[in-house]
């Protein structure tokens, strides 16, 4: 897929220290963008630094779930490069494995408070740091699980579901000056998904896709810089789906 030039611009990933969020910073340091990255870990982060050049990077420390780090997420994009042209709402939490019916809702509100309340307020913030006048682009980072019903992730989903539904909102509310769409992937080989990859479940699951494996960050990178690039220029309040050809299978 060929993207159009980012050199210059300015983008704000959250949940960059490893995973689809790095994937996602590699792949728009590599276009010319300088990139504010933010993570829970000092030293992830530091690493990400030392890769990618402390000229493309500026790393913020802090859970995305706090309103301050939000707010210090998007002072450091104005503070070092004056303003943000592009936003990846990448972070996506789920502490809890089980039925819906039965979860606590202390964690199913940590959920919600990380998954969507805060991919709401950093876009906010973000519409206030320049995006709207730079004509920016947003893409939120949702998951299948937000387009069906998920055994054992349900809260995970329903939050997921959310994000679909911010996108279009925030694209409708946001035009014409800013684009917001959304990818929606599958499994992919993270931390986060290392569960589902344990002994032989990951070529259990990669027998499953008609592509024949599981995703890969970079899979889903190469699709967030198209959405956020100029030769996405006319989509807006859409989602990719992501996801090796599964969905062709749905209900086989």
């Amino acid at each position: 897929m060929s993207v159009t030039s980012m050199q210059g611009r300015v983008a704000v990933v959250t949940g960059s220290s490893r995973g689809i969020g790095l994937a996602v910073t590699r792949s728009l340091v590599q276009r010319g963008c300088r990139v504010v990255v933010s993570a829970r870990g000092s030293e992830d982060l530091a690493a990400v630094v030392d890769e990618l050049g402390e000229d493309n990077v500026e790393p913020v420390v802090g859970r995305i779930g706090e309103p301050d780090v939000r707010a210090a997420i998007l002072d450091a994009a104005v503070g070092r490069w004056g303003g943000v042209d592009f936003l990846v709402n990448n972070v996506g939490i789920n502490p809890v494995f089980g039925p819906l019916v039965e979860i606590d809702l202390t964690a199913a509100a940590k959920i919600l408070e990380t998954n969507i309340l805060a991919a709401t307020h950093l876009t906010q913030l973000a519409a206030c740091s320049g995006l709207v006048e730079r004509r920016g682009a947003v893409v939120n980072v949702a998951s299948i699980a937000g387009l069906v019903a998920s055994p054992g992730i349900g809260m995970y989903g329903v939050s997921k579901s959310a994000v679909l539904g911010l996108t279009r909102q925030f694209a409708d509310e946001l035009s014409p000056h800013v684009r917001v769409n959304a990818v929606a992937p599958a499994a992919v080989r993270t931390r986060f998904a290392e569960a589902m990859f344990a002994g032989h479940r990951g070529d259990e699951l990669a027998a499953q896709y008609p592509l024949a494996r599981v995703g890969e960050p970079a899979d889903v990178a190469g699709p967030v810089a198209f959405l956020l690039s100029d030769d996405a220029a006319w989509i807006t309040g859409q989602t990719i789906v992501i996801d090796g050809g599964a969905s062709l299978r749905a209900g086989n």
